[in-house]
């Protein structure tokens, strides 16, 4: 992500950032057929001596990365985040019980058009210009999404009564398998958004808090589901609304970021900081060049 001190520098005039992996990576990646390296299946992408951006959520890019060159698309990552933080906030709006709403089905239109088809098209534009990761988490986000709306769809009566977990013998074996099934349902995209935060660690503080919250908010709602299948309803609404809260926080650390994609000297006042960690690449420039500026005022 950009915008902080040196952020014009990033992303108005284009500033790289970091080393390319060590020669050794790049050699051994020879040996094999084509230059292909099973045991390091992106080492072709970052090889080489071309300069690289600094991580950017803006761009969805959570470590150093190459610019296409004369892409003919514009930044589709804005988009994505901007479609993933409306339907999640409309959502968390309800399990937080906002204004005594809480019926979900408002979202249905939401999950199906903004944050379900026009997520799903931001990442396929991701994989357009390149991006791996903004293509697998734009994409993935934007099928569940989808999934959500059809859960919550009456005709399709996944959840409901005389549905598939309804039944006369689901009703006297186990009425509540509904709710483990969401539970499940809930893991999963908890366990996949977990493997998405550790690919941001090397990113930026704003980047990496988008996914954090993000995944509290999976586990608190996956254990709100199992709660209930327990029989314990108290807690089933309590970490319903700390679901909600965590993912209120993410759907406006997505906005966050979407900002920070679309804001540039051409068209805003003032640019937003995405505090670069201090471990990533940025960081570690950063401390250097405070480094060489001591040195050199201390041998003047």
């Amino acid at each position: 992500m950009s915008h902080s001190g040196g952020s014009l520098t990033e992303k108005d005039m284009g500033h790289a950032t970091g080393a390319a992996p060590n020669a050794h990576a790049a050699a051994a990646a020879g040996y094999y057929r084509g230059g292909f390296d099973p045991r390091n299946p992106m080492a072709n992408i970052h090889a080489g001596d071309e300069a690289r951006l600094p991580a950017f959520g803006g761009e969805f890019q959570p470590g150093l990365w190459r610019p296409a060159e004369k892409r003919q698309f514009a930044n589709p990552a804005p988009l994505g985040l901007s479609a993933f933080a409306l339907t999640t906030f409309v959502l968390s709006a309800i399990n937080l019980g906002a204004r005594g709403v809480n019926v979900p089905n408002v979202v249905v239109p939401l999950a199906f058009g903004y944050g379900g088809l026009v997520q799903l098209l931001a990442g396929m534009w991701e994989m357009v210009v390149g991006n791996t990761f903004g293509a697998t988490a734009l994409s993935s986000y934007g099928g569940f999404w989808i999934a959500w709306g059809l859960l919550l769809t009456p005709h399709w009566n996944i959840l409901g009564e005389g549905g598939p977990y309804k039944t006369d013998a689901i009703n006297s074996s186990d009425p509540m398998m509904y709710e483990s099934a969401m539970g499940f349902f809930l893991t999963g995209w908890f366990i996949f958004t977990t493997i998405l935060l550790l690919c941001t660690l090397r990113s930026t503080v704003m980047f990496f808090l988008l996914f954090f919250t993000l995944d509290l908010c999976f586990l608190m709602l996956a254990c709100a589901h199992y709660s209930h299948s327990n029989g314990n309803v108290d807690m089933y609404h309590t970490l319903t609304k700390a679901g909600g809260g965590f993912g209120m926080v993410a759907a406006f650390l997505a906005w966050y970021n979407a900002f920070a994609g679309i804001a540039d000297s051409s068209n805003s006042f003032f640019l937003i900081p995405v505090f670069h960690f201090p471990w990533s690449e940025k960081g570690r420039e950063a401390r250097l060049a405070r480094a060489a500026t001591r040195e050199t005022r201390d041998s003047a």
